[in-house]
């Protein structure tokens, strides 16, 4: 079996699906790894790298015809693609089911590690989503930090003293909890806010304080991720978060709903309370909205009293070494449970194969996307 590594091309995408060091993990279980000339370069693997390690380097068109799976960071080109051939990658068909459905269309199998069931303990070495969440929740403080005038940690020098920068990570899910770990190391004053009552004591092992509101509770939903709130809810929440989010310099959004809206956290007034200089990094900034007012997806705003915006988006791709180590390892895992005497064996019968795989024989087989579709 023919298994090929395409070379992205999303705009500002620099992740490669696998990396050179994963390419004899893939050979050894009897799969020819194709590697399409230039894929690893954003990450800095040059193509032979990929070459010593085993692998074979080919033109875009010579590798799409002779491939019979194509590992992906994020949606290929359905063009490029022909009947029988199976994709692995980040599709997101909860955002864009209708990708899913074109795939399907053609013919090929679409395995999205999006829906892969996180909370099974065998399938954390595919969990992607984890692995992108730690890059993320340790940029997202870099990127703060850089766009904020002061620094960061309590500096005592002879010009003077400069107080620590008050920081506020709203949703300590991975990506939450990697930038409270990653500000905290950076000499911040940290708090944490998350719906999951649970989640205090994480944010509290990191040196952290936890908030507590009193208007919602009780937030856990399925999967690991938050559940979402009714709208009662998210308006008090909004109400009672807003004077949290006054005093502090810096605030770092990460709530997102699979498939949905992201909750807005940080409304129009809480923006206009913020001092002038102060830094919101919006990590859940998406096409279906954001977590804060005035958010613009991929671009950094400053309001008219001086709070910068920054819609964060595909922050991984901006650590893309780090980025690709680790993907490479989440889809080789994903991969390799899938194969079988040397082939791919689709077992919807399988937990994880049932929460991967999307489309499959012609049709869209994941029932979450084939209800998106449907609608």
């Amino acid at each position: 079996m023919k298994v090929a590594v395409v070379k992205e091309s999303a705009p500002g995408e620099r992740r490669v699906a696998l990396v050179p060091e994963g390419v004899p993990r893939l050979t050894g279980a009897g799969l020819d790894v194709l590697v399409e000339r230039g894929a690893g370069e954003g990450a800095w693997f040059p193509d032979s790298v990929y070459s010593d390690a085993g692998a074979s380097v080919l033109a875009t068109a010579d590798l799409y015809e002779s491939a019979d799976v194509i590992l992906t960071v994020t949606r290929p080109d359905t063009v490029k693609l022909r009947a029988g051939q199976v994709v692995i990658g980040m599709l997101s068909p909860l955002i864009e089911p209708e990708y899913a459905a074109s795939l399907a269309a053609r013919g090929v199998t679409a395995v999205s590690l999006d829906g892969l069931p996180r909370t099974l303990s065998r399938a954390q070495s595919m969990d992607a989503l984890t692995s992108q969440a730690n890059v993320a929740g340790y940029k997202a403080v870099l990127v703060a930090a850089a766009a904020y005038g002061r620094f960061f940690p309590l500096l005592i020098t002879a010009a003077g003293t400069a107080r620590p920068c008050k920081l506020l990570v709203l949703g300590t899910g991975v990506a939450g909890l990697q930038a409270i770990g990653t500000a905290r190391r950076l000499g911040a004053q940290v708090s944490g806010y998350d719906v999951r009552p649970a989640s205090k004591g994480e944010v509290e092992s990191l040196g952290a304080t936890f908030v507590e509101l009193t208007s919602v509770s009780g937030g856990a939903g399925e999967g690991g991720y938050a559940r979402e709130l009714t709208q009662e809810e998210r308006e008090a929440q909004q109400a009672e978060l807003s004077s949290h989010i006054a005093r502090h310099d810096v605030v770092i959004t990460t709530a997102q709903v699979p498939g949905r809206r992201p909750p807005l956290l940080v409304t129009e007034d809480a923006v206009k309370e913020m001092s002038a200089g102060s830094v919101l990094v919006d990590m859940g900034s998406s096409a279906l909205g954001g977590n804060v007012f005035g958010d613009v997806t991929g671009e950094n705003v400053v309001t008219g009293g001086g709070v910068t915006i920054i819609g964060a988006t595909n922050l991984p791709a901006t650590v893309p070494t780090a980025a690709s180590n680790a993907y490479s390892r989440n889809i080789s895992a994903l991969l390799l449970h899938m194969v079988s005497d040397g082939a791919l064996r689709v077992d919807l019968e399988d937990e994880i194969q049932a929460g991967v795989i999307v489309a499959h024989d012609g049709t869209v087989v994941h029932p979450a996307v084939a209800k998106l579709l449907g609608d």
